[in-house]
């Protein structure tokens, strides 16, 4: 009877050290599982981070992207925007610019967020047209084309004006206003034409 309690008793304690064994055996694989799914969302996240900080929106994939969005629509407003985009990165991608220089534009257009232009308006594409011809000519010297004449007009309407309304009193104040805004614009778009042919002849046209 004392050797059957002592088999029951030495079972049971076997159990309960079996019992123990597998439940610190299965507490330590789930502790490494988590740790090892920890550093596997970790690495994964950083991956991520590296992937959007070396994603570059380069010259070629904006003029892919502006021309899909052209067969995309039948609004004049919307493909004259895209068209100009096509114009100015078609010119900077010929232009045989340093690499430098191209990743420098490729990053300005990557902040432009050109991917979101689904979800942007037309105006603020607009805007964003603004803002890369100005960091075309703030940082290489480059202007469109058009860029001198318009500023020539309105300058030169302003001047005119201004000196139509001095100079020119003497006529009928209506004719004096007219011809002052009209030789001031006159002016202005021959002015205009020079320097645009300067900036052509030393390649900053584009």
């Amino acid at each position: 009877m004392i050797s059957w309690s002592f088999e029951i008793h030495h079972c049971a304690k076997r159990k309960y050290l079996i019992n123990n064994r597998v439940r610190d055996l299965f507490t330590s694989q789930t502790n490494i599982f988590k740790k090892n799914m920890l550093r596997g969302c970790n690495i994964f996240a950083t991956w991520v981070t590296k992937q959007e900080k070396i994603k570059i929106m380069t010259l070629k994939n904006a003029i892919n992207l502006f021309n899909r969005l052209v067969s995309e629509t039948n609004k004049k407003s919307e493909i004259k925007v895209y068209q100009e985009f096509i114009k100015i990165l078609t010119h900077l991608e010929n232009k045989g610019l340093t690499q430098a220089e191209v990743q420098s534009i490729e990053t300005e257009l990557d902040n432009l967020a050109l991917n979101s232009t689904n979800t942007i308006k037309i105006k603020q594409l607009k805007k964003s047209l603004q803002q890369f011809k100005k960091y075309l000519k703030d940082t290489f010297s480059l202007i469109t084309k058009g860029h001198y004449t318009s500023l020539g007009i309105t300058f030169g309407a302003s001047a005119g004006l201004l000196f139509g309304v001095i100079f020119l009193s003497g006529l009928e104040r209506s004719l004096g206003i007219s011809l002052g805004i009209s030789a001031g614009t006159l002016i202005g778009i021959i002015v205009a034409a020079y320097l645009e042919s300067q900036a052509k002849t030393a390649g900053k046209l584009i």
